[in-house]
């Protein structure tokens, strides 16, 4: 799973709030990736980074584009090295 950088949502992807709650992240996941395994690794990021999926584009060669998004905090999130 590749994550992309933040400003590269696809058309019709610009995702705004009022206040601006939540901050979103795209990752483009391979076709080479079963829905299982997507499933396990789109889980995974919400157990342990809080992520929830806002949506999902699948296109005609297999590959799926995913946004996920979470309130936003006023603390920094670390990574636990997990």
């Amino acid at each position: 799973m590749r994550t992309q950088r933040r400003g590269s949502l696809p058309v019709g992807w610009e995702e705004t709030t009022e206040e601006g709650e939540y901050e979103y992240v795209p990752l483009r996941l391979p076709p080479d990736v079963n829905r299982v395994t997507a499933s396990m690794r789109l889980s995974l990021q919400a157990e342990f980074g809080g992520w929830e999926l806002s949506r999902v584009r699948a296109y005609t060669d297999g590959s799926r584009r995913v946004l996920l998004r979470r309130r936003k905090t006023s603390f920094p999130v670390t990574d636990t090295g997990m």
